[in-house]
C-alpha cells in the first residue's frame, strides 16, 4: 500500500506541536512520495457551573482564555504547516476544527478514516496525546505512526531498518498491510517472531511473512528471539537497540469500553515510552 495521502494530527492543548515535529512530518511524506494533510482540533472547555469557583477563582473566565489559547496555537501551527509543507511540495488539506477537549481523539480519528496514515507527535508522556494515538488505532481502521522529536525521531530520507513483529495473528496481519508503503521504502527489514512467550509464535512462523513481503520487493529477513523469561516489552526494547532500527511495526492489541481503552501488556509498554517511532495497527 503506498502511502500518498498521510494525515498529520497538530495538537493545540495544553501545549502545542513544536515546529520540529511538523517538520519531520514533512520531510518523512516526502521520502514516501505523498501528500501531507494537517488537522488541528481547537478545544472546548466547559467548566463547571459553579457560582462559588467562579467568584472565588474565576474559573469560567479562566476555561475562556485557555480555549483562547487552543485557538491561537491551532492558527499558528497550521500556518507554519502550509508553509514547510508548502515548500517542500507536499502540501495537502489544512483542516480547522472545534470540539470538547474530551472528544479530540475521536475526531481526529474519523478524518483518518480516509487516509493511508495518521501521524501522531508526543511531546511528552503526559501531553494528553496518548489519548488521540488510541482512539485512532482502535477508531480510524488505519495505521497510526507516533513519535517524538529529539528522543524518536522520524527518519527524514526514509527508514534505514525497519522492524516487524510478527507473532501470525490477525493485528499484526493488519500491521504488516498497513505498513506496506513504508517496509517497501526501508533497506532492510527484520521480521521478528519472540518465541517462548505465547503458544503460537513458534518458530519458522515469519518465514511466511517474509515469503510476501519479498513478493512486494521488501528486503526482508526473519528474526527469532526467545523471551526467556522476560516481558515482551523488554525484549522489544533490547532489540531495537541492539539493531539500531529507525521505525517499529506491530500490532496493537487491547479494546475499547467508552472513553477508556484496555491495552494489551506489549501495547502499553511500547506507547509508554517508545524509544524509536512506532506504527500501529489494530
Amino acid at each position: 500500500m503506498s502511502l500518498r495521502d498521510i494525515l498529520l494530527q497538530i495538537d493545540t492543548y495544553p501545549d502545542p506541536t513544536s515546529s520540529e515535529a511538523i517538520d519531520q512530518a514533512v520531510r518523512f511524506a516526502a521520502s514516501m512520495g505523498g501528500t501531507l494533510s494537517a488537522v488541528a482540533v481547537e478545544v472546548m472547555i466547559k467548566a463547571p457551573n459553579n457560582r462559588l469557583a467562579n467568584y472565588l477563582i474565576g474559573l469560567g473566565q479562566l476555561a475562556r482564555e485557555e480555549e483562547q489559547k487552543s485557538r491561537q496555537f491551532c492558527v499558528t501551527a497550521l500556518e507554519d504547516f502550509r508553509v514547510r509543507a508548502g515548500a517542500a511540495g507536499v502540501l495537502g488539506d489544512v483542516i480547522h476544527l472545534r470540539d470538547d477537549v474530551y472528544d479530540v481523539g475521536a475526531t481526529v480519528a474519523q478524518r483518518a478514516r480516509t487516509r493511508d496514515l495518521c501521524l501522531v507527535p508526543v511531546l511528552d508522556q503526559y501531553d494528553g496525546q496518548r489519548a488521540v494515538i488510541e482512539a485512532v488505532v482502535f477508531g480510524a481502521g488505519r495505521p497510526v505512526l507516533t513519535y517524538r522529536p529529539g528522543i524518536a525521531d522520524l527518519p527524514g530520507g526514509g527508514p534505514d531498518l525497519v522492524v516487524l513483529a510478527w507473532d501470525g495473528t490477525r493485528t499484526s496481519a493488519r500491521a504488516m498491510a498497513g505498513s506496506l508503503g513504508v517496509l517497501q521504502k526501508a533497506r532492510k527489514v527484520r521480521v521478528l517472531t519472540v518465541t517462548g512467550e505465547k503458544p503460537t509464535a513458534t518458530a519458522g512462523l515469519g518465514e511466511d511473512a517474509q515469503r510476501h513481503l519479498v513478493a512486494h520487493g521488501v528486503n526482508a529477513v526473519v528474526d527469532e528471539v526467545d523471551a526467556g523469561g522476560r516481558a515482551i516489552g523488554r525484549v522489544f526494547d533490547d532489540y531495537l537497540e541492539r539493531q539500531g532500527a529507525d521505525l517499529f511495526v506491530m500490532g496493537a492489541y487491547g479494546r475499547s469500553r467508552a472513553r477508556e481503552f484496555i491495552l494489551g501488556g506489549a501495547t502499553e509498554h511500547m506507547l509508554k515510552a517508545p524509544r524509536v517511532p512506532l506504527m500501529l495497527s489494530h
